[in-house]
């Protein structure tokens, strides 16, 4: 309905998942009250709230803000249906630190998927021809990559996509290398620079230009 506000949303959807003001506070991770305070229009839910809010009614979070995005009800026959966020890849490292990040668009998925699972949309030709900028591909950061996967990395404050390639031990620790598909980009190694694994593709979307 037009006249619809966030908190009408917020507790019809609450409602829909037969859940007290309570139970979705613990879900989100937030007071009572301030569930209630969004359900009464007193302040907004912002940021990681948004999202959590959002994942604990089934909705995407623009469809809680203005009533646009879509609802993600489940049937009995629709297991393992998840919606993953789309994160900026500039907000990444903030995002897997439980710190505020820009959320665009949710997508869905019908596969199980690990609790945490995001989407990227890349930015570079580092993994070209293979990934190409404007691609999309979901993120698990619970699996741990096999030798050949694809994964996304921190090189400092910088986000990146390479192949992942293990190389042993050094004193117990295990090595790899990173590897881009593109010559023109460096390949990387963990034994002479801090690099951090944050998770593996699982899946590529690819979107036809107009």
């Amino acid at each position: 309905m037009k006249n619809e506000t966030t908190g009408n949303r917020i507790l019809l959807r609450r409602k829909t998942q037969e859940l007290t003001q309570k139970q979705l506070a613990v879900q989100v991770k937030v007071s009572h009250v301030a569930i209630s305070q969004w359900e009464k229009d007193e302040t907004l839910p912002r940021g990681e709230n948004l999202l959590r809010l959002a994942e604990a009614l089934e909705c995407a979070p623009a469809y809680l803000i203005d009533g646009e995005g879509p609802i993600f009800d489940r049937s009995p026959t629709e297991t393992g249906f998840s919606a993953i966020p789309l994160i900026a890849l500039a907000d990444i490292q903030q995002w897997t630190e439980g710190k505020y990040a820009h959320l665009e668009p949710v997508l869905s998925s019908e596969r199980g998927l690990s609790k945490g699972t995001f989407a990227v949309r890349i930015e570079d030709h580092a993994m070209a021809p293979a990934y190409l900028p404007g691609d999309v591909v979901i993120i698990d950061p619970q699996l741990v990559p096999l030798p050949g996967d694809t994964v996304l990395v921190f090189q400092s404050d910088n986000a990146l996509l390479r192949t992942y390639r293990p190389r042993g031990k050094i004193d117990d620790v295990p090595q790899f290398e990173l590897a881009p598909a593109n010559i023109d980009y460096p390949v990387l190694h963990s034994h002479q620079e801090k690099l951090q694994l944050a998770g593996t593709i699982i899946e590529l979307r690819r979107y036809r230009q107009r």
